[in-house]
């Protein structure tokens, strides 16, 4: 239907040379009131829709960032649950450094998404990085924790040594959570505003 509209309106368009030969005034008029059309539509479309506010854009796009920062976090759990326990050290040390890595990825997303018009970004922005790195840091800790509770000796009457690598990820752990409770209010004082979603600490 639009390649037929696409060739009728060529076809029209000899007809027009045509015309404007036999009726000069009519074509004249014709083709000023089609370039005051056209001004109009272009001073409509240059106008910005009242309804577009970059600031909920923003907000928009960095809530659907948050919305995946809490995907590793039941894994990152239970695998620190597993490694005191002595239990599947393998796989808590994988699941770790996987969490660590996603954790980079996020700092990278957030770097490269738009957030310059949000209130107070720079703070939003350091805390999440902060947050997101720390976290990162503790992640592979307790990987490394993991890898020395597997030795032999490390698993004394079915729990594991507290070690300087366990040690480590409660301190990296402890900032985390420190970035993230600064960030959680920053975000949710957005979020109030534009009816996103809030997230507590614990879900950043």
């Amino acid at each position: 239907m639009a390649l037929g509209l696409g060739v009728g309106a060529l076809v029209g368009g000899g007809g027009g040379d045509d015309e404007a030969k036999t009726s000069p005034v009519s074509a004249t008029a014709s083709a000023g009131q089609q370039d005051g059309d056209g001004a109009k539509g272009g001073e409509e479309s240059a106008k910005p829709s009242p309804s577009a506010d970059p600031v909920k854009d923003q907000a928009v796009g960095l809530d659907k960032l948050l919305a995946d920062s809490n995907n590793s976090r039941d894994a990152v759990v239970r695998s620190v649950g597993n490694i005191g326990s002595c239990k599947d050290l393998g796989k808590a040390a994988a699941d770790l450094r996987d969490a660590a890595r996603q954790r980079n990825d996020l700092v990278k997303r957030l770097g490269q998404l738009p957030v310059d018009k949000l209130p107070q970004q720079d703070q939003l922005k350091t805390a999440l990085t902060r947050a997101w790195h720390a976290s990162a840091t503790a992640d592979n800790h307790y990987a490394a924790w993991a890898d020395q509770t597997a030795k032999h000796g490390g698993c004394p009457g079915g729990h594991a040594r507290s070690t300087n690598q366990r040690n480590a990820g409660d301190r990296a752990s402890g900032q985390a959570t420190s970035a993230k409770e600064q960030a959680s209010g920053l975000w949710n004082a957005i979020a109030s505003k534009y009816e996103l979603t809030k997230r507590d600490k614990s879900q950043l």
